[in-house]
């Protein structure tokens, strides 16, 4: 999610351009609520949340002057690539109530999307798929339904809840849809700590869930923040294929596997090409590495259930979707908003790179991967013409 590439300001961040924000509640004065209502309101949050699919809901202040400076500096570095919604907006990422005004309170929610249906060993079983050329490799929280509809909806039915039991109240819901800095906030209000890899970590939870947030303008009782349980580990560093974590808490985008598959729009840079493998959309290197998501929970939407058989594709066959195949294998899902075009791009690398293995090891499988580029050439886009002749200069047989 976007908010993963902003780096910490001390050390102790699924990503998507911005999508349109749930329709927020007029403006309206905060309604006058006792501090025992108030208590007893942050209470209840946390049943109606755990009935609406989250795993955990926690209240966070909005103070976040202590981030500016680490986002302001990261976004002059230009760790942000092509991400220019990510500087348009400057400051208001880290102000709320700027972008809000009459914010007080951020209710931070947190919801699981490990595929339930999955093998108890999860994180082997996905490492070894990476050593596989006919597969591709799909982000875990891409399998499913677009988290930005699910996630908008639950927060939006909590919203009205709240709404039933106080009156009327000032908000507005966030999904990974605006100027937010959701991992900051979600940290600040105890949900977990900012892991060395910039995603948010839990003791309880791992990291494998997507966040969401509601501005409200009612003074509820803030829940304390998380301190660190990272200590001396460092194997989400160490196993990222392109060294896209440059240290503890700071990445840079332009070298994540997840940027260049998702966010970037032109020719993925030639020397990143063969480090991204058979990863064709995201990539959770990091997190399958991190210890703490063997407690990673399960989700309990069926929403995020596997679809389009993303567990386990054959990379050819995708490669072969035309553009309807494509919009309508992919309707309801986060990867259609990349469009056609850069779903070939990165297929294009995937196949170039299993071609170079599979020469030697599978030559029916090399056979079907130089038929299917070939067979690409003449009709493919200028930006897909480029990645399909480097995945064809891959072949061992074409020196």
């Amino acid at each position: 999610m976007i908010d993963r590439a902003v780096p910490a300001p001390t050390p102790p961040s699924r990503g998507n351009p911005p999508a349109q924000d749930a329709v927020p509640t007029p403006a309206a004065t905060a309604p006058v609520i006792g501090q025992a209502a108030l208590d007893s309101l942050a209470v209840a949050l946390r049943g109606w949340g755990r009935e609406l699919g989250f795993d955990e809901i926690r209240v966070a202040d909005v103070d976040l002057r202590h981030a500016e400076a680490g986002l302001l500096a990261w976004l002059q570095a230009g760790c942000h690539g092509d991400m220019d919604y990510m500087a348009n907006h400057g400051t208001r990422r880290a102000r709320p109530h700027e972008l809000v005004p009459g914010t007080v309170r951020a209710i931070v929610a947190r919801m699981p999307y490990l595929p339930a249906d999955g093998p108890a060993d999860w994180r082997r079983h996905e490492l070894a798929r990476l050593d596989d050329p006919a597969t591709a490799v799909v982000s875990l929280y891409a399998r499913g339904r677009d988290y930005h509809k699910v996630l908008r909806n639950r927060l939006q039915q909590l919203a009205a809840r709240i709404e039933t039991e106080i009156g009327r109240f000032g908000y507005r819901v966030f999904t990974d849809s605006a100027p937010v800095m959701e991992v900051a906030l979600a940290s600040q209000g105890g949900l977990g700590w900012r892991g060395k890899h910039t995603l948010l970590l839990d003791r309880e939870g791992g990291s494998m869930f997507f966040l969401g947030e509601i501005l409200v303008d009612i003074p509820l009782p803030a829940d304390p923040a998380e301190a660190p349980h990272c200590g001396s580990c460092r194997r989400c560093i160490d196993i990222c294929p392109t060294g896209a974590i440059l240290e503890p808490y700071r990445l840079d985008a332009r070298r994540c596997i997840s940027y260049l598959t998702i966010e970037h729009k032109g020719p993925i840079p030639e020397p990143l090409r063969a480090p991204m493998g058979n990863r064709v959309y995201g990539c959770d290197d990091c997190q399958l590495a991190c210890p703490w998501n063997k407690f990673a929970h399960r989700a309990t939407l069926p929403d995020f259930d596997v679809r389009n058989g993303f567990d386990a594709p054959d990379m050819v066959d995708l490669f072969g979707w035309t553009e309807a195949e494509f919009n309508q294998r992919l309707e309801g899902s986060p990867i259609r908003r990349i469009g056609h075009e850069r779903w070939l791009r990165n297929l294009a690398v995937g196949l170039g790179n299993s071609l170079r293995r599979a020469a030697a090891d599978d030559p029916a499988l090399a056979a079907r991967i130089r038929a299917a580029l070939r067979a690409c050439q003449d009709t493919a886009t200028p930006l897909v013409r480029e990645h399909v002749d480097w995945a064809l200069a891959q072949d061992p047989a074409a020196d």
